[in-house]
């Protein structure tokens, strides 16, 4: 066996046992998490102040939908969407730019027309593939 399958096997090991780990902090989280809720809706303060904040965020969000329906509101938050979308649209072409820099360069840096030079990071996780 080569070296390099060698180490796509421990690769794909440690994927796997990592994939484990998650998977099971990601259960222990959500049962510790469901516990704290027991001990706060047990809690008769916080329930009548949790109940008292929620008929205020009620209020707060009609006021809010008020507001948000004015004509200036409205130019405003369609020019935000508007920006969000660009960002969004600038962020992937970006990634696809500096994966095809990595490619071609054989370097994770880059210099930038200010002179300071910037590591190229990736950030890859684990979907599960739906059939």
């Amino acid at each position: 066996m080569s070296n390099q399958a060698t180490t796509l096997l421990s690769i794909e090991s440690l994927i796997n046992s990592h994939d484990a780990k998650l998977s099971t902090l990601s259960k222990e989280l959500s049962v510790q998490k469901e516990m704290l809720s027991n001990i706060l809706e047990n809690d008769e303060e916080y329930v009548k102040l949790a109940a008292e904040a929620g008929k205020l965020a009620k209020q707060k969000t009609i006021a809010k939908q008020k507001v948000l329906h004015t004509q200036n509101a409205i130019s405003v938050v369609e020019k935000t969407k508007d920006l969000q979308s660009q960002l969004k649209e600038l962020k992937v072409a970006m990634s696809d730019y500096l994966s095809q820099y990595v490619s071609l360069s054989g370097t994770n840096q880059f210099e930038g027309a200010d002179g300071v030079t910037r590591q190229i990071t990736f950030s890859a996780k684990l979907i599960k593939k739906n059939d």
